[in-house]
């Protein structure tokens, strides 16, 4: 199998060429570029066309969340991961309307980043759980018509009330779980049932809700109360 080509972006060099280091050592991966801006950026996306882009929120000129659009333009099938310090919910809804497949925060442990990196690449979305629970706790808190980021995330095709009767208990319960921030991890454990058929579980629930990630699940969740 080859291995898996990311871009860096990220404006401190220190931190890009140490994730870059780090990157390097595990096998799965291998390094097509690396940029500090959005404008270099997509040059190199353009040009080295790669699987996964780490990127980084707060750049110089235009933020990374800001940029997402311009990238997926450069080269559609690349992956988008937010790799960032910012614990903003709104900049998490905003990256996720903007097409970002996942959303990390910098204190993210290496092997979890190693193993979300291969998650995105394979068409999974991956959230920091602690992002999660705070972007739902701030929809929760949302007043309807404030047109806040978090609010857009549920305004989604297919967010039908009836769908919600094709799930079985148990799909409900873990929809709730989800709802509550928890990883695919702690609801198997909540549950004691194994983590792959939780994966199963909650890949039902995207079908029958005629969703795509865990983030427009939270907030389907949420915005009806459950969990």
């Amino acid at each position: 199998m080859n291995p898996i080509t990311l871009l860096v972006v990220d404006d401190h060099n220190l931190f890009r060429r140490g994730l870059i280091a780090l990157l390097s050592q595990d096998g799965r991966f291998a390094i097509a570029g690396q940029a500090g801006d959005m404008g270099e950026a997509l040059r190199c996306c353009g040009a080295q066309q790669p699987d996964v882009i780490l990127l980084d929120n707060h750049l110089p000129g235009v933020r990374g969340v800001d940029g997402i659009p311009a990238l997926k333009d450069a080269y559609p099938a690349a992956r988008i991961l937010m790799l960032t310090v910012s614990e903003n919910e709104d900049d998490l809804a905003a990256a996720m309307l903007a097409g970002a497949d996942g959303y990390l925060l910098k204190t993210v442990e290496s092997e979890q980043l190693c193993d979300s990196i291969e998650k995105v690449f394979g068409g999974e979305c991956v959230i920091s759980p602690d992002m999660m629970t705070k972007f739902v706790t701030a929809f929760r808190a949302k007043t309807p018509g404030a047109g806040s980021a978090a609010e857009a995330a549920v305004r989604v095709p297919g967010l039908q009330d009836a769908a919600l009767e094709s799930l079985s208990a148990r799909e409900r319960e873990i929809l709730g779980l989800i709802a509550r921030g928890d990883s695919n991890k702690l609801i198997a454990r909540e549950l004691d049932i194994a983590e792959t058929t939780v994966k199963v579980h909650v890949q039902h629930i995207f079908r029958k809700l005629n969703l795509t990630s865990r983030v427009q699940v939270a907030v389907y969740a949420a915005a009806r109360g459950l969990g």
